[in-house]
């Protein structure tokens, strides 16, 4: 596996269980970095539902804005895997925090890891434009954030229905 990679797709569309099986595939056990927050019963199953399917094979670490410190904190020898950025983004344009910035030290913080990291993250640009402002908003920084993730990657998925593609390295371009 490449020290780092990006996997995108929709909802349901594979991303998270190709990430979990890049995870573990070196080692055996990985470190499971969550950007999401149990705000109601939903968010909750579906968190509980996300462990019991990993197993016990994962560390968990909660990090759902100090996104480049948990990487830093959590960098060694296991894998890590950051589910999901889309959330992680939506973590801080809630909290009112400087998404750009972040993003940035995200981005600055993954060139120094030793450990590989593999990020899962939504596609929200390729449905209809949002009708209101803070949603047209969410998707064009969702955009900015995943294109610059990409960029520092060395590897990039897209999955679709199930079936990953790879976009990045792409010999072909």
């Amino acid at each position: 596996m490449e020290k780092s990679t990006l996997i995108i797709g929709g909802a349901r569309s594979g991303k998270s269980q190709l990430a979990e099986k890049l995870a573990l595939k070196p080692m055996g056990r990985a470190v499971y970095i969550a950007t999401a927050e149990a705000r109601d019963e939903e968010m909750s199953a579906r968190i509980a539902t996300h462990r019991a399917r990993r197993g016990d094979n994962w560390s968990d670490v909660h990090a759902p804005v100090l996104l480049p410190e948990a990487l830093v904190e959590t960098d060694g020898d296991a894998p890590r895997l950051v589910d999901c950025l889309t959330l992680w983004l939506s973590n801080l344009m809630l909290a009112g925090d400087d998404w750009r910035a972040a993003t940035e030290a995200l981005v600055e913080v993954l060139a120094t890891q030793t450990a590989d990291v593999i990020f899962v993250t939504n596609e929200v640009g390729a449905g209809i434009v949002p009708e209101n402002k803070l949603a047209r908003d969410f998707r064009d920084a969702a955009g900015w954030v995943n294109q610059r993730v990409a960029q520092a990657s060395d590897t990039v998925w897209l999955c679709v229905a199930g079936y990953p593609v790879k976009v990045k390295p792409n010999d072909n371009i």
